[in-house]
């Protein structure tokens, strides 16, 4: 039997991370994979990066931290209210000022997509890793698209299943085929009712995989105050306490 764990968006908050490591470290998990977003939205953008570098995590490059990277031009997105569109000009402008350019060169340097073949027993288990698309981070897939959608990214790959984040929506989604595809969610902004910290555990074994989306409670009312005493608009800060707002 292996176990690895995948992460993804963790979006500049640590304490959301640490606690996911600690649970990865308890469980006595060795093998670990980042699908990117490491920055922007929670002021701990630098530190976060330090640490994936540190922990020698392997780490996709999440549209948030091409953008930083780069320093790609901010567009509008007609999805976003007026409210959210200004925030978010606002929180990535800091992100782009304050990460080092150590931590951008890192960023830069990160590769777009990732797979991954285990060996249990006899059998050999092709697994995908993506941001959001083998040929965008920046595509939105959600659980209610057609099967036909993550099929074609199964076998484009040759891959037994395709895990990915970007929409900070978890689900596992299994087909005829036996084959998966898979979002572990958001460490760092969660989407999800519950805004707790989410990333998934993956046991394979000869025979089978078995996809397991872990969800933690983090200290999230002190992070909230964090990005109101920073830079960063305090929009994000009321969407991490869930304070109906919509962030899509």
């Amino acid at each position: 039997m292996i176990q690895i764990a995948v992460f993804s968006d963790v979006h500049g908050n640590l304490p959301a991370l640490e606690v996911v490591l600690k649970d990865i470290e308890q469980r006595g998990i060795h093998q670990k994979f980042c699908l990117g977003d490491l920055v922007d939205f929670a002021p701990w953008g630098n530190e976060v990066i330090e640490r994936i570098k540190s922990l020698n995590i392997p780490c996709l490059l999440g549209n948030h931290d091409e953008r930083i990277a780069f320093d790609l031009p901010i567009f509008p997105l007609s999805k976003h209210s007026e409210e959210e569109t200004a925030a978010r000009f606002i929180a990535i402008d800091h992100s782009k000022k304050y990460i080092t350019e150590e931590n951008k060169k890192f960023l830069s340097e990160l590769p777009f997509h990732l797979k991954l073949n285990y060996k249990t027993g006899k059998t050999h288990w092709n697994i995908q890793l993506v941001h959001s698309s083998l040929t965008s981070n920046d595509t939105y897939l959600y659980e209610s698209e057609n099967d036909e959608v993550f099929m074609d990214i199964l076998e484009d790959s040759n891959a037994d299943m395709v895990i990915m984040g970007h929409t900070h929506l978890s689900f596992t989604k299994q087909f005829e085929n036996k084959k998966w595809a898979v979002n572990c969610g958001s460490v760092g902004r969660s989407k999800e009712k519950n805004r707790l910290a989410s990333y998934l555990v993956l046991t394979l074994d000869e025979e089978k995989i078995i996809p397991e989306i872990v969800q933690l409670n983090y200290p999230l009312e002190e992070t909230a105050r964090q990005i109101e005493e920073s830079g960063i608009p305090d929009y994000y800060a009321s969407f991490l306490r869930n304070e109906n707002i919509l962030i899509l």
